[in-house]
């Protein structure tokens, strides 16, 4: 089943080039487009897409806070941010107003439909770039005393985990790994229980806070 795409950028052009781009992808569906967040949440409550692709400077209502409507109000659909900015701030509002995802516009095609696929599955999607920050801002917490695992990740899990903070997908854990994308999902599932997190995201600040890399 394709994934239902809302574009929402206040871009026409833009939009006009994104959703002639996926379009031509069987996985993906555009389903609509939206020139500000204002939009982008009566469209998602018409349309009830599975991800809203959302950039996040824009009039009206600009696109953060547009995703935290959203979380409250629509919570089936996943926020991807599609923007040309990865300043700090940017990316860390974004996150905490419910985005499962920050990319970069110059992310490439191929990179953008597996993104949006992992977003429809609730797979939170980083642009590397974007978790080096994360896993920088962690960093830079007064240190607390980690709390020991129950039970402690296989060196397999820790090469996941490594990865996940480094913003791989799935599929390119696989490949990195030589495993199958299967296999991956389920190693995947298995760090998030051990680590007690809900996402990727959280996994990678969490294995970071714990030393794990």
């Amino acid at each position: 089943m394709s994934v239902r795409v809302l574009i929402v950028d206040d871009q026409a052009l833009f939009r006009e080039a994104l959703a002639t781009l996926l379009e031509v992808q069987p996985e993906i569906d555009v389903v609509g487009e939206a020139a500000n967040g204002e939009e982008a949440v009566r469209l998602c409550a018409e349309l009830r897409p599975d991800v809203a692709l959302m950039d996040l400077r824009m009039p009206v209502l600009d696109g953060i806070a547009a995703t935290a409507r959203l979380r409250a109000e629509q919570r089936d659909v996943r926020v991807l941010a599609l923007t040309t900015f990865d300043d700090d701030e940017d990316v860390f509002a974004a996150l905490r107003a419910g985005a499962v995802g920050y990319l970069l516009k110059d992310v490439s095609s191929t990179r953008l439909v597996e993104a949006l696929v992992a977003a429809q599955r609730g797979e939170s999607v980083l642009q590397p770039s974007v978790a080096a920050k994360l896993v920088a801002r962690v960093a830079r917490l007064p240190a607390e005393a980690p709390q020991p695992l129950a039970t402690p990740l296989s060196e397999r899990e820790l090469e996941v985990v490594r990865l996940l903070a480094g913003g791989r997908s799935n599929r390119e854990i696989a490949k990195t790994l030589f495993l199958a994308e299967g296999t991956v999902k389920n190693l995947v599932t298995s760090v998030l229980s051990k680590l007690q997190v809900r996402d990727r995201t959280q996994a990678a600040l969490r294995a970071k806070e714990l030393g794990l890399f």
